[in-house]
């Protein structure tokens, strides 16, 4: 038996290695450090106040300014695209009848009668609970929780049309924070604060499970100067779902599967996009959510109006056509939304601009300061601080 070991071994040495994961494809390569300290844990204390660091999309320049130098920044004929969406005040809690143990919903994808929703409850949920929301007056509204599905969310039959539902979310519910901004389980003093604050000032269309982020740094100060410098505002809907909550836990990135999120495209922005190639303009994206809309409704270079439901996963080396420029916050390491902006200006530039940002102290992620990836951001080259 001992004779048979070598042949083993040269048949084990002849088998040929796994190849490598591509850089672009490899998860590691979208790490870097983000001090916990510098997580922005509050909005600052005026909107609109943050700091802006603008990134040549070709040379790579960095120079730093303020938010308020938006309208500035932009040229008359470009279009700004807005993400309209509005956050529902989708964390609530609820009582389980037959255990009186606490459950929390955050509710996703609110259709007629029923919802999908991330679910913590103590005890097992196996083949289904029922619970008690506090969500109606008098009284409660007791909801029926399914099974597990297929990427962590639970069917839940509420009996309510979507928009009564909504209505009764807003009244109690309360804003659905991502996880690295810290608050107090089931209720906090800035609850107030960040039911105003983790909105748009142009919020309108409601159905997202989170912000569009880059959409908090705006006030209608700054839209009405965009507006006198000749810049079109236009706007899609893009109702932020599951998938900024969850982690990309996959080495290759190509394997990771979005959350499906629904988008419109109006009529009336295709065509202010069209008039604004035909005349040299440029369209700039406010936030990586609207970037997603248009990349969804983006056939053959051109953003099509149009309604429905995407998993488009941007990252490199993927070319994106569907703007030209992109006005962002700074996202989490090894994110899909740091992907996006690495797949729009490049690995290396934008891991320069955040080292950048981090060494400076800037203030990060949601309520954190902003980023203006774009050509000729000012008309004159750049200068790298």
């Amino acid at each position: 038996m001992l004779g048979t070991a070598p042949s083993r071994l040269k048949l084990l040495s002849d088998m040929p290695e796994t190849d490598p994961i591509p850089e672009p494809f490899r998860l590691d390569t979208y790490a870097f450090d983000l001090p916990e300290a510098l997580i922005a844990q509050e909005p600052p204390a005026v909107r609109g106040s943050s700091r802006l660091l603008q990134v040549d999309r070709r040379s790579g320049h960095l120079r730093e300014g303020h938010v308020t130098d938006l309208p500035g920044l932009l040229r008359p004929g470009d279009v700004l695209v807005l993400n309209d969406t509005k956050v529902v005040k989708a964390r609530v809690f609820g009582t389980r009848p037959d255990t009186a143990g606490r459950v929390e919903f955050l509710f996703l994808d609110i259709d007629d009668g029923a919802a999908r929703a991330l679910v913590k409850t103590r005890g097992k949920i196996g083949e289904g609970i029922t619970a008690d929301l506090d969500v109606t007056s008098p009284g409660v509204l007791r909801v029926n929780v399914g099974p597990l599905e297929p990427g962590g969310t639970h069917r839940v039959e509420t009996g309510l049309p979507a928009a009564e539902f909504i209505a009764a979310l807003e009244r109690v519910g309360r804003m659905p924070l991502p996880p690295y901004i810290r608050r107090e389980r089931e209720g906090d003093p800035r609850d107030a604060m960040d039911a105003t604050r983790y909105q748009t000032v142009f919020a309108k269309e409601p159905g997202a499970a989170a912000a569009p982020t880059a959409g908090l740094q705006l006030t209608d100060a700054i839209l009405d100067g965009l507006k006198s410098r000749g810049v079109v505002l236009a706007s899609v809907t893009l109702h932020v779902g599951l998938g900024t909550f969850r982690p990309v836990e996959t080495e290759d990135i190509r394997l990771h599967r979005m959350h499906e999120e629904r988008w419109i495209v109006p009529p009336e922005t295709a065509a202010a996009i069209d008039a604004a190639r035909a005349r040299g303009g440029r369209v700039i994206a406010l936030g990586t959510t609207a970037l997603r809309a248009l990349a969804a409704a983006e056939i053959d270079g051109r953003v099509r109006a149009g309604a429905g439901s995407t998993r488009v996963f941007l990252h490199p080396p993927a070319t994106i056509r569907a703007a030209d420029g992109l006005f962002t916050n700074f996202h989490v390491p090894k994110s899909t939304l740091f992907m996006l902006v690495c797949a729009f200006a490049g690995i290396g530039t934008m891991k320069r601009a955040y080292a950048h940002a981090i060494a400076r102290r800037w203030r990060m992620l949601s309520y954190g300061d902003a980023m203006l990836i774009l050509s000729d951001t000012d008309g004159r080259r750049a200068q790298h601080d």
